[in-house]
Order: structure tokens, then sequence, then C-alpha cells
């Protein structure tokens, strides 16, 4: 009897876990907030099997707010499903910005790598060719200062402005391999996606970075080939002649001693031998990336330091944003000095397309939606405070009541596949086996969800064999 009255109990956590699972898949906002201000614990629940989380469901699907929530609820926004992948990879995979935003801004470890292909956030980005999303990757990396086209490469580096840039980082987080040797301008030039290829070689991506014979992978193109013998294979002619243009060589050969022309040969892409046959007679004028957004960095720092949701509203005298008439005014363009809201700037970094003549405007900036200024940074209003305790760092969801912390252990691992695939190898890590939620004792090891909300009833045989059990325990009469 004890061992069926434990399942039961277990079997409710799991149903009610399924139902935020549920809801966070369907982005069902206003049910997801209320069992998060029932049970912020709720937010570390995962699927048997795979063990996702409902993050890791938000995220694959683009629901940027419901992100937003359940780490406010206190979910480790670095969580790994049985792949390895964590919920930032399944964003960049699946393209939803605003998603990757919200983890930026939270700070998510984008240096993660997943269990099958060793891939890293930048590489899912990169394989589909979202620009967007590599561009908010790098967003802690890129100085929102006019001299970082100028200053990139240089080796006589500005002591004034050296502090702002770390060139080292930048090409680390770029230029980082995955298994095979691959990185993600190798993805982006086989893929064809000759945007992503230009933002990534403007941030210092390598094209002379070669693959490497792990063993473990199955390489069509073959081992030490270079992005160009990639772009050679996916057929791309922009792509190939932008790597030329940045420097990639046409005679480089692989372990199989193909060229970039022999790839393209073998591969059927007759359109290539012209490009890929000899240097081109002049030089090919390629404009700077218009996904390289210089004030990206200087209004992450500030919504992070001063929030960006939930702000007050504009008391009344003081005109709010003019863009969204919501929020009050809480940065200025350095520059024009036109004020805007945490929220609409950071919108107009992310999607904006920066300026790419360094005759009108400094190659990364943004032009002002009012005056068309360029904007190269953002600073923070005199009136804006920062915030000393930002929401995520409680242990209660902002939306809810306060709870005390959760000190037990979690071992709830199982999931369903969300469909996502590896870049190209497979390597399987030994799993936990999963554990059963035990709620005989609560004190030792408290049950994932709570059972006893009255609007989450447990079937009417469980509740029948709770009541024979309640009745057992009275001693009977003398």
């Amino acid at each position: 009897m004890g061992l069926i009255s434990m399942m039961g109990d277990s079997l409710g956590c799991s149903a009610t876990g399924e139902r935020l699972v549920s809801a966070a898949r369907d982005g069902d906002f206003q049910e997801t907030k209320a069992l998060l201000e029932y049970n912020p614990r709720l937010a570390k629940y995962s699927t048997f099997g795979v063990r996702n989380s409902p993050l890791h469901y938000s995220a694959a699907r683009g629901h940027h707010e419901i992100v937003s929530l359940l780490i406010e609820s206190g979910v480790d926004m670095n969580l790994r499903n049985y792949r390895g992948q964590t919920a930032l990879m399944q964003a960049c995979l699946h393209g939803h910005w605003k998603v990757v935003q919200a983890l930026i801004l939270f700070k998510a470890n984008i240096n993660k790598k997943d269990y099958l292909s060793g891939g890293t956030a930048i590489h899912f980005a990169a394989q589909n060719g979202h620009s967007r999303c590599v561009r908010l990757l790098v967003a802690d990396y890129v100085p929102s200062i006019s001299e970082f086209w100028n200053f990139k490469g240089t080796k006589n580096k500005d002591s004034s402005t050296s502090h702002f840039f770390d060139e080292v980082a930048l090409s680390r987080v770029v230029n980082k391999k995955a298994d095979g040797g691959i990185t993600s301008l190798h993805l982006a030039a086989l893929n064809g996606h000759a945007e992503c290829v230009q933002l990534l070689l403007d941030l210092g991506a390598s094209v002379s970075d070669e693959t490497v014979q792990d063993g473990s992978t199955i390489d069509l193109i073959g081992a030490g080939s270079t992005p160009l013998h990639y772009a050679a294979c996916g057929g791309n002619a922009v792509c190939c002649q932008v790597l030329i243009a940045s420097g990639a060589s046409l005679t480089a050969k692989n372990a199989n001693g193909l060229t970039p022309l022999m790839v393209a040969r073998s591969w059927h892409r007759n359109g290539l031998e012209g490009i890929l046959s000899k240097q081109p007679q002049t030089q090919i004028l390629v404009l700077p990336s218009p996904y390289l957004s210089l004030p990206l960095m200087s209004i992450v720092k500030i919504a992070r330091e001063c929030g960006w949701r939930r702000l007050p509203q504009s008391p009344s005298g003081e005109e709010p944003c003019v863009i969204c008439l919501e929020m009050k005014c809480t940065v200025a363009a350095e520059g024009c000095d036109h004020e805007f809201c945490t929220k609409c700037a950071l919108y107009l970094c992310s999607t904006s397309t920066s300026a790419t003549s360094s005759k009108r405007a400094p190659p990364g900036s943004i032009p002002c939606p009012f005056c068309r200024h360029p904007i190269i940074s953002f600073s923070r209003l005199t009136t804006t405070s920062p915030i000393k305790l930002l929401s995520w760092t409680k242990n209660s969801t902002s939306l809810g009541p306060t709870i005390r912390p959760f000190s037990g252990t979690l071992r709830l691992n199982h999931s369903v596949d969300l469909g996502c695939t590896s870049l190209r190898s497979v390597s399987f890590r030994k799993l936990k086996g999963p554990s059963i939620c035990n709620n005989s004792d609560s004190e030792t090891a408290p049950c994932l969800v709570s059972c006893l909300r009255p609007d989450l009833q447990r079937s009417a045989s469980h509740r029948a064999n709770m009541s024979r059990r309640s009745s057992s325990r009275i001693p009977s009469s003398p």
C-alpha cells in the first residue's frame, strides 16, 4: 500500500510538471505564470528521457516572455538536455533572436558545447544563417567605439581605447572549433549564408582554419579543409567571392589533395569554376556587414544594470518614450541626444541594419530613427538609477509571493525530443538513470511539485486510497 501511495504522489507531481511543459511549449503565458506563482520550483522540472526542461521548450518555440519568466523563477539558464544543448543553442538553431536577446541579458553561457558535435551557440546560429543571433552572441565583445573597424586587426593599439576591446576574447568566440575542427565560418559557408559569412569575417573569423580528422566524424569533403573548401562544396558563389576577397587561398589542398576547385567539380558545382580557377584580376570590394552593431554593448550593459522589463510608467509631466509611448526614457543616443526607453533601444540595436559606408557614418553604427544621425553608443540618463537587486537573483519569481530557497536534489531526468540535430558528428555520453520523486519524507527529500493545491486535485481513486490510509491510522476506541 505504501508503494502504491508513493507512486501516486510522484505521478501527481509529474502531471503538474507536464502542465508547465505544455504551457511553455504552447506559449501560454498566463498558465505558466499561474503555475510558477504557486511554486517556482516547477521551472526546474524536466521530462523523462531526454531531460528537456520548460526553458528548452519555450526557447525552441520562440516564447521570449516565458523564457524571461522561467529564469526569474530561478531556473538554471545553462541547463542541458541529453544532447548537451542549452536553451541558448535551441534559440540559435531556430533563429529566435528575441529569446537569444533575453538569454544574453541574463548572462547565459555562450561557450558551452553540446555532446553530439562539440558545437557552441554560434555554430548553431551560423549553421542556419541567423545573423541577428550571431550579432547578439558577441554583444559583450564588440565595443561601442567608432574606432572599432580600424582598431580591429592592428598590432599597434591606442592605449586609451585598448581596455574597451579584447580582440583575443572575440577571436576565441568566433573561431571556436567543434568536433573535427569545424568553425562557425565553415558551417555558414557550407550552407550558403553569405550575410552570415560576411559578419563572421568582420568579427575576425579566420579563413585559413582547417578541419581535422578526429576519428568520430564523417567528413565527405576531407580533413584539412578551409572554409573555402566548404563554400565550394555548398555551391554558393557569393560565399566563395567574399572568402577570396578576405584572403582565402585558391591553391590550398586538404588531406585528400583536393583544392577548392577540385571539391567544386566533385560535387558538380560547375558554376564555380570561373571563380575558383584563378585569382580575380581586380580586387573585390566587400562592404562591412550590415549586421555589425556597435551600440549593442553599451545598451546591454545599461539594461543589465537598470533593468529593461516592467519598468515603472512615466509620471505625469514627464514625456514617455516616443516610440512605445509606455515606458519612461532611460537612455540617450550619444551624438544627437535623442532619448529612448531601454527596451526600444535594445530592439533598435538588435534589428536595425547598420551603416556599411565609412563616408556617411562609421561602419556598424545604427541610424537614429528621428534624425538619421549615426548612433555609436548609448548613455544612461541622470534620472536612471541602477537596480541593486535584480529580479533574477532573487529566490522567488517577481510575479508571485516569496518562498523559501529549495535545497533538495532534483533528479527528474527525462524528456521529449525537440527535433534538434547535431552539426556533423555523433558522440554519446553516459547519462544517469531517472529517479522517482519521493514525497514520503518531505523534510529530507521535498517533492518537486507540491501535491496539495486544491485546483490541481488527483484522481478519485487516489483520493479514496488516501482516505483509507487516513482512517487506518486513527486508533480504534477501546
